[in-house]
């Protein structure tokens, strides 16, 4: 059977087609997602042409992810407090507001980099408040059947962006000038404005509030608490932050990549990073045909990953790189893919946007650390030392994973193998 035809038979798009509201959803972020990597790109490049400067580059990185580090975790005491729909059209319009003030500023040949950098920051925050809320809305969306099914296509749309969308914005740039990118990216939040309005709320599956609403400081201790005892929860969020800090860098190691270790310029640069976007595109797609999360599935991919950084390590071909950077961005796909459904499916209604608003805080909010390390390991011994001590990191926490699943299934002996059966035992316990 052609890959195809695997495709049209398998369960890979179940959540579309089963439902309304999710299309409508997954319509609109195809749009702005796209519309995202396209400012991405562009934000650079006017920082650049604005004061010539990495350090303004990497300054740029700091406002974007600076309000995430801070107060990445209060966004999901929020969350639980507020209806996801509402809070997510909130958000994304601050953010088309964000954007359309910077193409104006852009357009209007008055723009400092001031501006860009506060723009940055602002835009940060609201993501703060957005991500808890966007991740905590899907399963409302397609319940929790099909909700390891909905994250992998999310993911799919994430990556497919990551192929198109930074493209896209150098051709933009090339053609019409930076504002333009703006206001590109600010007319594609009408899409998910447009999704969201239009969605039957008679169709979205209840969840279950908190009697009383917490305090932001008791709702923060709840959910780390709720992580902290809860054994998949704190499983899947310790594997994440040292991979996510160590192991997954390559917005910082791909250009090292690129310039120092291939001898290559820009033209490679980005095709290593199509490659690896095509490779996590290939991995969500992959992860969406799964009947169910599967914990061998995400320590395999795991384990995966962190052999091709490994192999990586001594590569100076750009043909050999590409087919690594293919492989290494399933493994990250799959892997992601099947953290995040293990830790919604493991959570119960009322703590859901807390204990995701973790999750997203070690995958999020350590990049500033992680790309700080990476950036060091690369000056110290170039890409080859980056990549193996990210590869043996990943490797290592894969094997910690192997023991706590063996010795669960020790104690569990005779059920399925998989998150959900795992998940669905922590929920039952805390519901």
């Amino acid at each position: 059977m052609s890959a195809v035809a695997h495709l049209r038979h398998a369960r890979t798009f179940d959540s579309l087609r089963k439902h309304h509201n999710y299309r409508l959803y997954f319509a609109g972020q195809i749009v702005s997602i796209t519309g995202t990597w396209v400012q991405s790109v562009a934000q650079a490049w006017l920082i650049i042409e604005l004061t010539h400067s990495p350090v303004a580059v990497g300054f740029l990185a700091l406002c974007q992810f600076g309000p995430f580090a801070l107060f990445g975790l209060l966004g999901g005491v929020v969350s639980d407090r507020l209806d996801n729909r509402r809070t997510l059209m909130a958000t994304q319009s601050a953010s088309m507001v964000f954007a359309g003030a910077l193409a104006v500023l852009t357009l209007s040949h008055v723009v400092q980099e001031w501006e860009v950098f506060a723009l940055a920051a602002a835009n940060g925050m609201s993501l703060v408040f957005d991500t808890p809320a966007r991740q905590a809305f899907t399963i409302q969306m397609v319940g929790r059947d099909e909700l390891p099914n909905a994250i992998a296509l999310n993911s799919s749309i994430f990556n497919a962006s990551r192929v198109m969308g930074p493209g896209l914005g150098g051709l933009i740039i090339a053609g019409a000038g930076v504002g333009v990118c703006f206001a590109v990216n600010g007319a594609s939040y009408l899409a998910v404005l447009a999704g969201l309005l239009l969605m039957d709320e008679s169709r979205l599956h209840r969840v279950r509030r908190a009697e009383q609403r917490p305090t932001l400081f008791r709702g923060l201790v709840e959910g780390l608490a709720y992580a902290r005892h809860t054994p998949v929860v704190r499983l899947v969020i310790l594997l994440m932050l040292v991979v996510a800090t160590i192991s997954i860098n390559f917005n910082v190691v791909l250009p090292i990549l690129a310039s120092r270790t291939l001898n290559a310029g820009p033209a490679v640069f980005g095709l290593i990073s199509a490659c690896f976007g095509g490779g996590a595109l290939v991995g969500a797609l992959l992860s969406a045909s799964l009947a169910r999360a599967d914990m061998r599935v995400l320590l395999v991919a795991a384990g995966g990953f962190g052999i091709a950084e490994l192999v990586l390590a001594p590569v100076h071909g750009v043909a050999v790189a590409c087919v690594l950077l293919v492989f290494a961005g399933s493994c990250f796909s799959l892997y992601t893919s099947n953290s995040n459904s293990a830790v919604q499916l493991s959570t119960p209604d009322h703590l859901r946007g807390r204990v995701l608003s973790l999750y997203s805080y070690v995958f999020f909010g350590t990049a500033p650390l992680g790309g700080l390390l990476a950036g060091w390991l690369s000056a110290r011994g170039g890409t080859e030392l980056a990549f193996i001590v990210a590869g043996a990191t990943a490797l290592l926490m894969t094997l910690l994973g192997v023991v706590w699943s063996r010795r669960w299934l020790d104690r569990n002996a005779g059920q399925p193998d998989t998150w959900s059966t795992v998940a669905a035992a922590s929920h039952q316990q805390h519901a």
